[in-house]
């Protein structure tokens, strides 16, 4: 197939031409002419009506756009939880041993047979940064069960075991 080399001012080809050679005899096809033909067209509408519609169509996409993110919006607040999340980062003294360790961590996880506003329990680590080597996290059905859990018995019994190897910690209590 032999092709027209592009010009200088790189516009499209001025035409291609493929020859080809059937049994009957050779064939020259032109397969499109390069040059474009520009013409101005009349406006089909009068600009205040051309306004008109533009602003129906604008305010068609905003109103479907609001709509939309108040479903969503919506939607996320009905599925978020109401319950918080209680952690705790914690470095232990240096002189504790890994059965007093796993005594606090035993302890945390019987806090929810002792005291009815915890639902969950999480203890173990999976990967630490800084000073801390450990994470206690609790779940609390609402504010107000974290809130009651301060000076609770349960709360005083875990600290039986906890507190004597607690060197260091950090809690942050998080919800929606």
């Amino acid at each position: 197939m032999a092709r027209a080399a592009w010009n200088s001012t790189r516009e499209f080809p001025r035409v291609q031409v493929a020859v080809e050679k059937p049994s009957t005899g050779p064939t020259v096809r032109c397969f499109g002419v390069g040059h474009v033909v520009r013409r101005r067209l009349q406006p089909l509408l009068s600009i205040p009506v051309r306004k008109l519609v533009s602003s129906l169509l604008l305010a068609g996409v905003v109103a479907l756009g609001a709509s939309v993110s108040s479903v969503h919006a919506a939607a996320a607040s009905a599925t978020a939880p109401k319950s918080v999340i209680h952690v705790v980062t914690v470095s232990w003294k240096k002189d504790t041993k890994p059965e007093q360790i796993q005594a606090a961590l035993d302890g945390a996880h019987k806090l929810p047979a002792g005291y009815k506003g915890i639902t969950r329990v999480w203890t173990r680590t999976i990967k630490a940064q800084g000073e801390r080597t450990h994470a206690i996290v609790m779940e609390f059905a609402s504010e107000q069960a974290l809130k009651d859990y301060t000076d609770s018995e349960a709360q005083k019994e875990w600290y039986k075991a906890y507190l004597p190897i607690r060197e260091r910690s950090t809690t942050f209590d998080i919800t929606n």
